[in-house]
């Protein structure tokens, strides 16, 4: 099974069904940027703390990476900055093309997968802002070497990820609000399937998904050149029964040595 076909198909559907990570950001929001107050998300609700940015981010080259759907591409845009955009679904990216058209912006838009950025020279860019999308991807090794390399030395990785936490509850059982461990970690959304689950699994058109250990999300980033000084949680608003024990999102703050 070719995963990230398969994750491509997925967010093109969650394009077409209008789900909350394909919505594209209000022309309101984008005059509102232009005037200096501006804000992104990588999680689901909590702000990226505005001090993690340049206070003037003119002429700063950022590439926002997995991060298609006319959200944090157009703001930064907006807000002065030099910005590219990369996504694995083309109807992701179609949503930074009408945001880009309808709000007058220049943001470069390219298709790619996270892990092969082959596209980009090396220390390219000042900033990577990677909104939770790693859950996605099998071996989190050539995504931090990737972000690593086109990164200037001294620039800024800003990553959000899942709590591993997440994953270790069926999920079945947990959106009808019961938490019933079942999983193991490392988690993929196939372990345990038959081939003919696996197989009706490819027909649905669902993502298939990666429970990461911490230390291949934390430890992964300074085995590949980073050096940490931010980080947060954010959690799903209320809208699963974790939330009430635990945040399950991490956003942190890293820096190219």
């Amino acid at each position: 099974m070719n995963i990230f076909n398969q994750n491509e198909k997925a967010w093109d559907k969650q394009v077409e069904n209008s789900t909350a990570y394909t919505q594209a950001v209000s022309s309101e929001s984008i005059e509102q940027a232009k005037n200096g107050n501006w804000s992104i998300i990588v999680t689901t609700h909590k702000p990226v703390p505005r001090n993690w940015f340049p206070e003037d981010l003119n002429g700063i080259n950022i590439l926002c990476l997995a991060s298609g759907g006319g959200q944090q591409a157009p703001i930064l845009s907006a807000a002065g900055a030099n910005v590219t955009v990369v996504d694995i679904s083309e109807k992701q990216l179609d949503k930074d093309r009408v945001v880009a058209k309808r709000d007058h912006l220049a943001i470069e838009i390219q298709k790619a997968n996270m892990t092969n950025l082959s596209i980009f020279p090396n220390s390219y860019f000042d900033i990577v802002i990677n909104p939770v999308s790693s859950l996605f991807i099998k071996d989190l090794s050539p995504f931090w070497k990737e972000t690593n390399r086109v990164l200037k030395k001294g620039g800024t990785l800003i990553t959000g990820f899942t709590n591993p936490i997440l994953f270790i509850f069926d999920d079945e059982e947990d959106l009808k609000g019961n938490l019933v461990v079942k999983n193991k970690i490392p988690y993929s959304t196939l372990d345990n399937l038959s081939e003919t689950e696996i197989n009706e699994f490819i027909k649905s058109s669902k993502t298939i998904e990666f429970g990461h250990t911490l230390e291949s999300q934390i430890q992964g980033q300074f085995d590949h050149g980073f050096v940490m000084n931010g980080f947060y949680e954010d959690d799903f608003n209320g809208n699963r029964p974790l939330d009430k024990y635990l945040k399950c999102f991490i956003v942190t703050k890293s820096i190219k040595q």
